[in-house]
């Protein structure tokens, strides 16, 4: 039980001490803000809408209530619903719920929790779950059709809706029948400011596509028709395109044909554009006012559409005929009255519209008239209202509240009364308000106020809703529920609020002020018998369906019911279902007006709780006992504050209450003892009992920590002795082992100083002439063997860059050591070798031979080693023109780059192409492909080079040369190492002999007949950018600077 243990506030009102109004608002915020939104008063739950989505639904809090009974969880709407669910089931009780509320208190969202909870706790099965799925899906398409947009609600539902789900013995469901009352047509032609049509307009518009719009005629701006509203054409968080995809999916899943839709559609379509017709003034030729359609356009797309005679329509919407005995009378009707036949002929047919899908949905759920069932209703019904300008409408919704609220306290009662009759209680006499008076008041067949408005209705004469009143002020001026100016007037009372065309009942909610206006055309109700006539005619199956009175045939003088009369007729049928099934009651408040998450108006709940009628309810309840409960589940929980029970009890559960509640002294006439429970009077008893039950629980925690303390005292000192002696068990073990240890390593020492002392003594005596040598050479064999097989086993990588080689674990194994190590280096260079291919090999000859020439000498050369020699740097396969300068018989270029060469007389440097071949070295201009220089390998007397990262290299040439007699060349090169290697190489090759490559930073170079001292410094930049400037300092002393 959670009632009251670790809940915030109360959750059963019953229980409220003290009841009062201030005190049940406090409880309600308390809870609310706590995001507790559901309340009990006894088996009436009460739902503030929280506005915002809560984890507290779904298939896991489903499971959960439906394992457990009502009080033993906190309030849910899972828990009432599960309730009603399973005493259909189990005990064969038809259900009713009644979900009540003003709009925007969340009533249609309790509607479908309701029904998701027992789609999901009923029997599974693809049939049953064919008449779930199509139970469900009857609620968007409702919503659509019958909810809109208030100041109020976003999704307030315009018309009241009760729902028979009929399930089979074993609580299947097998389908259901909807019935709805009072659809709020009056919002097809108007709203207020702020609110939207009905949301299927919207819808179509926003979501049709664009072929089914041209069908049917329609634009997709809702500017452009006159009964929607402009201002207001979307609503934050509603995807009326998306919606409208769902509505087209759940009328196919109900059952819903293609064709049926699109004539939905259609006759949908039709509502929007009567709106656009456009009436404007005309006159007669005796000039009497008549009118005329402006522009015959949308007459004719209606006409086109629907299979209408636009002539007929337009002649039916601008006159009136009138069938006496003798003729036909035709009178023309002004703009006033023609608008008002356009736009009553707009509401009736969305309204039978509505009512036909109504019918259609019965069609597809209905269950057969042999099967035998059980019912759920679940009534979804527009709660109190009091507005600003109460009107007809208002009138007749606060009506039927006043019938359920007589429902409710009558049943209420009822309950009571059977409980304590069952119990064996005596029943006591309850005083409650009764509203029997107030319904008498509205009902009473003869001198009720709907039975003058029908009479006002029905009367020859003029007729207006000032007759009407005077009527009423006649009939209840001295009714004590009744009240107007007249009746005032005659009691001598001034109130400024009441008006000369309202009159005031004072309701059980409390007093509410109607307006007369309008009440005589809104009970009437009527449709010209022309129009009805013309849409008949239609060639649209649907719209010809929707005015069966338009048949000639079946053409009747008789007056149609009105509609006050129809909706006392449909109440009276919904009270006697009511009152023929168990019901169990939900009351929706809405919280704050701005339908903001987390705020609760304290005036606008308190004026809700009025018009429900909680304080009452609570009151009702509490009447005779306010508390009863099972003896099994009051004794499991009251009996530790007993010793006779405490902490067994093997004797009957009420014998065991009556020992618990002996002993504490309780006042007799508190209790009362039930065949089966035990009754409480008052809240402060069980408080009592809860403060009791709690001071004893301290108690009881207290003995218990007491307990757990000392035996968690006895465990750590058990523990810690059990660990003592095994420690000192371990301790005097360690220590003898360590003796006995000591005394064996003794005893091993003594033995071996014996047998050394007697092997020492045979030695001497036999074996001491070749001792000596014979263990030398087995020791030295042994540790030989040892050495290598260890050297096997640590064998270092092929790789020949590792170097590392074991250590010789004896200096006399040095040498040897050494040995093995070149002898291994040089196997794995030799397979190394085999791997490499031919053009592999040459690579590496090229490396080692720049190695011996510039390695240790040449800065640049360590950045050399790793960057493969290309040769080709200019692109030569694909220059044809340098192709030919080498020559047919030379063989390939060696290399081929673009070099600077370094004027000797002025020191400026010019750009040339270098070409080496195997027999020459070959230089060009770099703008033209013709052979400046050609210089043999064999006229190259050496070449110097600096010692810095430069790329400057001198080429010395034979004096008797050709080009020798010119002089030297000083050039600059990028890639002066592979430069020189290739160019060393190549002279090797062609003259057999080395060329001499000499590295120094000062050196001549030969000028035609003089000479030039060439000497090189390093520049603060040491070569890193690459660049180098030359000097020319005298006649014979060039300075390069790197």
């Amino acid at each position: 039980m959670t009632l009251l243990e670790g809940s915030v506030g109360v959750e059963d009102l019953v229980l409220l001490e003290p009841l009062e109004q201030g005190s049940l608002l406090k409880n309600l915020q308390q809870r609310y803000e706590h995001k507790e939104i559901y309340t009990y008063i006894g088996n009436v739950l009460i739902s503030v809408n929280p506005y915002q989505q809560l984890p507290i639904y779904g298939p896991e809090f489903i499971a959960k209530y439906r394992d457990y009974t009502f009080y033993e969880l906190q309030p849910h709407i899972y828990a009432l619903a599960n309730v009603a669910y399973q005493s259909l089931r189990d005990r064969d009780r038809d259900q009713c719920i009644l979900i009540t509320g003003e709009s925007g208190a969340g009533k249609t969202e309790a509607s479908k929790l309701v029904m998701s909870y027992v789609a999901a706790v009923c029997g599974k099965g693809e049939q049953v779950n064919s008449v779930k799925e199509q139970l469900l899906q009857s609620n968007p398409v409702l919503e659509a059709f019958g909810n809109a947009k208030t100041i109020r609600n976003n999704n307030s539902s315009r018309f009241g809706k009760y729902m028979d789900i009929e399930f089979d013995f074993k609580g299947s469901p097998l389908g259901g029948v909807i019935t709805n009352y009072l659809l709020e047509k009056s919002r097809v032609v108007k709203q207020l400011e702020g609110e939207r049509n009905f949301h299927i307009f919207y819808q179509l518009l926003a979501g049709a596509e664009a072929d089914l719009l041209k069908a049917l005629k329609l634009e997709r701006e809702t500017r452009c028709y006159v009964y929607l509203n402009r201002k207001v054409s979307r609503v934050d968080g509603m995807d009326d395109a998306s919606n409208f995809k769902a509505v087209q999916s759940a009328m196919a899943v109900i059952g819903f044909s293609e064709e049926e839709i699109q004539q939905v559609l259609e006759v949908t379509a039709l509502v929007l554009k009567l709106g656009n017709v456009e009436l404007a003034d005309e006159f007669q030729a005796n000039g009497v006012s008549a009118s005329g359609i402006r522009d015959g356009r949308g007459i004719q797309e209606i006409g086109e559409m629907m299979g209408l005679n636009s002539e007929e329509l337009e002649k039916a919407l601008c006159s009136r005929t009138m069938k006496t005995a003798k003729e036909n009378v035709v009178t023309a009707l002004n703009v006033v009255q023609a608008q008002y036949a356009r736009d009553a002929l707009a509401k009736n047919i969305y309204s039978r519209l509505f009512n036909w899908i109504v019918n259609r949905i019965n069609e597809s759920i209905k269950v057969g008239t042999g099967e035998k069932k059980k019912v759920m209703g679940v009534l979804d019904i527009y709660g109190f209202e009091i507005l600003e300008d109460n009107s007809f409408e208002q009138f007749v919704i606060n009506y039927c509240n006043e019938k359920l609220q007589q429902v409710f306290i009558e049943m209420t009662l009822k309950e009571e009364q059977e409980e304590y009759e069952r119990e064996g209680i005596p029943w006591t006499k309850v005083d409650y308000s009764d509203n029997g008076v107030i319904c008498n008041l509205i009902e009473h067949n003869q001198r009720g106020i709907l039975a003058m408005l029908d009479e006002e209705c029905l009367r020859p004469g003029v007729v207006s809703d000032t007759t009407f009143l005077a009527k009423l002020n006649h009939l209840f001026s001295k009714h004590t529920h009744y009240e107007s100016k007249v009746t005032q007037n005659a009691q001598r009372q001034y109130d400024h609020t009441m008006g000369l065309s309202s009159f005031r009942i004072c309701h059980y909610a409390g007093k509410v002020t109607y307006n007369v206006n309008g009440f005589i055309d809104k009970n009437n109700d009527l449709l010209f018998r022309d129009l009805s006539q013309v849409m008949w005619k239609a060639r649209h199956p649907l719209l010809q369906s929707l005015f069966p009175e338009g048949d000639p045939k079946q053409a009747s003088l008789k007056r149609p019911p009105t509609a006050g009369a129809q909706f006392k007729s449909s109440v009276a049928i919904l009270m006697k279902n009511l009152y023929s099934k168990n019901p169990n009651y939900i009351r929706c408040i809405k919280p704050n007006e701005h339908q903001q998450r987390g705020q609760f108006s304290s005036e606008l709940v308190a004026i809700q709780t009025r018009y429900l009628g909680l304080l009452e309810n609570v009151r009702v309840r509490r009447a005779g006992y306010a508390y009863r409960q099972g003896y099994r589940p009051f004794l499991e929980r009251y009996r530790l504050l007993s010793r006779s029970t405490w902490p067994r009890w093997n004797g009957g559960d009420r014998e065991g209450v009556e020992k618990v509640v002996g002993e504490l002294s309780l006042s007799s006439e508190e209790l009362a003892f039930g065949k089966t429970k035990i009754f409480i009077r008052s809240p402060k008893t069980l408080f009592h009992l809860e403060e009791r039950r709690r001071l004893r629980l301290q108690q009881l925690a207290t003995l218990i920590q007491k307990t757990y303390r000392g035996w968690r005292c006895r465990t750590h000192y058990r523990l810690m002795r059990k660990s003592q002696i095994l420690i000192s068990a371990w301790f005097r073990g360690n220590m003898q082992k360590k003796r006995y240890g000591k005394i064996k390593a003794s005893s091993l020492l003594i033995q071996a100083f014996v047998r050394g002392w007697k092997a020492r003594k045979d030695y001497r005596k036999y074996f001491r002439s070749g001792a000596a040598l014979t263990l030398a050479n087995f020791i030295y064999k042994s540790i030989t063997r040892k050495f290598l097989l260890g050297l096997k086993d640590n064998l270092p990588s092929t790789n020949i860059l590792d170097k590392t080689w074991p250590a010789a674990p004896y200096k006399c194994f040095h040498t040897a050591n050494q040995e093995l190590r070149q002898l291994f280096y040089r196997w794995k260079c030799k397979k190394f070798r085999d791997r490499l291919s031919l053009k592999q090999v040459e690579n590496l000859r090229e490396k080692l031979c720049a190695s011996e020439l510039f390695k240790d000498k040449k800065a640049s050369y360590p950045q050399s080693v790793p960057i493969p020699f290309r040769g080709d740097y200019i692109g030569l396969q694909g220059n044809p023109k340098l192709q030919k300068l080498k020559g047919g018989a030379e063989g390939p270029v060696l290399v081929a780059e673009t070099v600077k060469k370094v004027n000797r007389g002025n020191g400026k440097t010019s750009s040339r192409i270098l070409l080496l071949t195997k027999e020459h070295v070959i230089l060009t201009d770099t703008k033209k492909s013709q052979a400046k220089t050609v210089i043999g390998l064999d006229s190259v007397a050496g070449v110097s080079v600096t010692s810095f990262k430069d790329g400057l290299f001198s080429l010395h040439l034979n004096e008797i040369s050709s080009v020798g007699s010119k002089g030297d060349f000083l050039l600059v090169s990028e890639h002066v190492i592979e430069l020189l290697t290739k160019m060393y190489r190549a002279v090797l090759d062609a003259t057999q002999k080395q060329l001499p490559v000499t590295v120094t930073e000062d050196f001549s170079v030969r000028f035609k007949e003089s000479s030039v001292a060439v000497k090189v410094t390093q520049g603060p930049e040491r070569g890193r950018n690459g660049k180098l400037s030359c000097k020319k300092t005298g006649s014979r002393c060039l300075d390069v600077t790197v």
